[in-house]
């Protein structure tokens, strides 16, 4: 049994979210704080498995809460948020640098007649599991003097691309690989990261704000810059054309998915072939596995991570149990072998 404590200032809000959890036999809600402050204390007192936090509350806001918990009582948090201008600019991510595991957008209805009620509870199943340890993480100092656009496609280095594949736990996972590497980063990084939807835009700005890549979402028929990370729209899957330009594609879904790892990785096997590296990271189920594997037959460098530093490990561990995988890696040192490989 899953304990939940749901933290959220609107009492409707928090009977639909005890509604959807409590409809799921394994989850039980022990507790509805309605502030920062009332859910610091209750997190301590009753020990729960996952939090669902708000962020805009009176006396004290979810920002403020989710560092005072990592700090004190840690504990497995995923973000609720329904303010669009929040999702739009990517603020609701600071709640991720201050150490919550999730964003995710507040369900409308009830499990059956809306997907996000039913992902919701997935989601904090999953997050059940995950064990969190007293910090934040890590942020790099990226100065945006720093970013610049280099219009060079092709370089002197064996690889010429990074596909990068993640879903659940992926945004701070993206956060400290990308962070990793430098402005003059000499090839681009097409990413695909499995989010609720309206969610993508704001995770590029949060990303372009917090490393020193340039990061926005990817738009049709551009090409692709070094020192750029091209992040996939929503509902559409991301993939390079033979010109090596960007295509969204409204084609079905991949692996239950659009936009979809595996999409990402064919298209970039195709078009790369050996030049290219490909790193699968935490994540639910098993999109990307094929993918992945369709890279490394090509001959491409292919990462996947190591069940220890990931949020969750499904796709990472379906693409090693397929042999996909030339290398497994901590979260923490992707980022250094990406240098290494690509200089």
């Amino acid at each position: 049994m899953t304990n939940v404590l749901i933290v959220d200032d609107s009492p409707t809000l928090r009977h639909l979210i005890r509604t959807i959890l409590s409809s799921d036999p394994e989850l039980n809600v022990i507790g509805e704080a309605r502030n920062g402050e009332e859910a610091v204390k209750m997190v301590a007192r009753l020990h729960p498995d996952v939090v669902t936090m708000d962020i805009h509350m009176p006396r004290m806001d979810g920002y403020e809460a989710i560092r005072r918990i990592m700090s004190e009582t840690p504990v497995p948090i995923v973000v609720l948020t329904s303010t669009e201008s929040d999702i739009r600019l990517g603020a609701t991510y600071k709640g991720v640098e201050s150490g919550a595991l999730m964003v995710f957008g507040k369900p409308r209805g009830l499990p059956g007649d809306d997907p996000e009620a039913d992902e919701l509870i997935n989601v904090v199943k999953a997050m059940a599991d995950v064990k969190v340890i007293r910090r934040k993480w890590k942020v790099p100092g990226a100065s945006q003097l720093a970013k610049m656009e280099n219009a060079v496609r092709r370089t002197a280095n064996r690889y010429g691309i990074v596909a990068v594949g993640t879903s659940t736990g992926g945004p701070p996972a993206l956060r400290t690989v990308l962070g990793e590497l430098p402005a003059t980063f000499p090839v681009p990084v097409v990413v695909v990261q499995h989010i609720s939807k309206g969610f993508a835009d704001g995770l590029a700005r949060w990303l372009n704000e917090t490393i020193a890549l340039r990061v926005k979402l990817a738009e049709a028929g551009e090409p692709l810059l070094a020192g750029n990370a091209y992040i996939a729209p929503d509902e559409v899957h991301l993939q390079i054309t033979g010109q090596r330009k960007v295509a969204l594609l409204r084609e079905s879904p991949m692996d239950g998915h659009r936009p979809s790892v595996t999409a990402l990785f064919n298209s970039v096997a195709k078009q790369y072939g050996p030049s290219a590296v490909g790193v699968l990271m935490t994540g639910m189920g098993r999109d990307g596995a094929n993918g992945l594997y369709a890279m490394k037959q090509e001959g491409a460098y292919t990462i996947a991570q190591d069940e220890a530093s990931s949020i969750v490990f499904g796709m990472p561990k379906e693409a090693i149990n397929m042999g996909a995988a030339g290398e497994v890696l901590a979260l923490q040192k992707i980022g250094q072998k990406i240098k290494e490989l690509i200089s």
